[in-house]
């Protein structure tokens, strides 16, 4: 698996995980957030809101989502 960076902050109950333990931890992690970050994944679960309807198309989330700032009565919801 390709190697991502990330800045992944792990919190556990055990005190005393060796250090393999912790990188095996993250490895895990990398794998499950890969297949979440994916674009096909976002359009999955994100819908854009513009002025009068609602589109579910990836193609125009993803040019949406692209931009720094949204343009004026475009909104990007979550479907959660």
């Amino acid at each position: 698996m390709e190697r991502f960076k990330r800045n992944i902050l792990l919190f556990s109950r055990e005190e005393f995980m060796s250090e393999q333990a912790i990188e095996k931890e993250v490895y895990w992690l990398n794998g499950i957030l890969a297949v979440a970050d994916t674009p096909r994944h976002f359009c999955m679960v994100n819908e854009l809101v513009n002025r009068n309807f609602i589109s579910t198309s990836p193609r125009k989330i993803i040019k949406e989502a692209r931009h720094f700032q949204l343009r004026p009565f475009r909104f990007l919801i979550n479907k959660n």
